[in-house]
């Protein structure tokens, strides 16, 4: 068994190089990491070849190659370096749904991540990324989505162009407006609806005019406001919560 071990080898420094987005999205490729993600992406045949530590036994059906301790944490963005770290294709293109949720601007790895699990966990078709929104394939999205982000569709676009064309298609568009928006639990929800969810501190751009109806979730006063994948995530489980009844 062949094992790179060094940190000069030209395909380490190829792969190397997708911690980059501009490098991303010329390749068309990103990274995932960890035994759990890995398997996600083989599920789902996203996976193109996989790296793994000389000590651990890997079992798909992609190239793999071996390296050592040091070319993996060359490669890692954990403290922790994985047993095996996967080179993933970028997902495609697809339609959408029913149920969508439209992020405009949203900048916290973290947060994008929390709301494209809540989107899987809460019977929502399709999320949908403004181009001013941090990017898809930023490895903490990538982990704190818990391999989520495998399973659901994902479109990036220009959000106002997006808005013109479901309009025409008899969405229902909401956005957040905690003055004039009617209470969250009031509303009843059409079959086809799209959620506008702002930025972590400026709130919804100007799209927001595109909006049909506002709503608030009630809290208690001594709060101001909600994190912003909280608030994503518990208007999505409103709207989804008829399906278990």
């Amino acid at each position: 068994m062949e094992i790179i071990t060094s940190l000069q080898n030209k395909k380490i420094k190829e792969l190397n190089k997708l911690k980059d987005k501009k490098v991303r999205d010329k390749e068309d490729l990103f990274l995932v990491e960890g035994d759990h993600l890995v398997n996600e992406a083989y599920k789902m045949n996203q996976l193109k070849e996989v790296l793994c530590l000389e000590s651990f036994s890997c079992d798909f059906d992609v190239p793999i190659t071996y390296i050592s301790d040091e070319v993996m944490k060359k490669l890692s963005n954990m403290k922790s370096i994985s047993n095996v770290i996967g080179v993933c294709k970028k997902f495609k293109t697809k339609g959408y749904g029913n149920r969508l949720v439209l992020l405009d601007g949203i900048q916290d790895p973290g947060n994008l991540g929390t709301i494209i699990r809540s989107s899987a966990c809460f019977n929502f078709d399709t999320i949908v990324l403004g181009l001013n929104t941090v990017d898809l394939y930023n490895d903490k999205v990538i982990r704190s989505t818990e391999g989520m982000i495998f399973h659901e569709n994902i479109i990036q676009c220009d959000l106002e162009e997006f808005l013109k064309e479901i309009k025409k298609n008899n969405y229902t568009i909401y956005t957040t407006n905690v003055n004039t928006g009617k209470i969250l639990n009031d509303i009843d929800f059409e079959e086809k609806i799209a959620i506008i969810i702002g930025n972590e501190g400026q709130g919804v751009s100007d799209i927001s005019s595109y909006a049909d109806e506002t709503l608030y979730i009630p809290m208690n006063k001594k709060c101001e406001s909600l994190n912003a994948s909280v608030a994503t995530s518990i208007i999505m489980y409103e709207v989804s919560k008829k399906d278990y009844e």
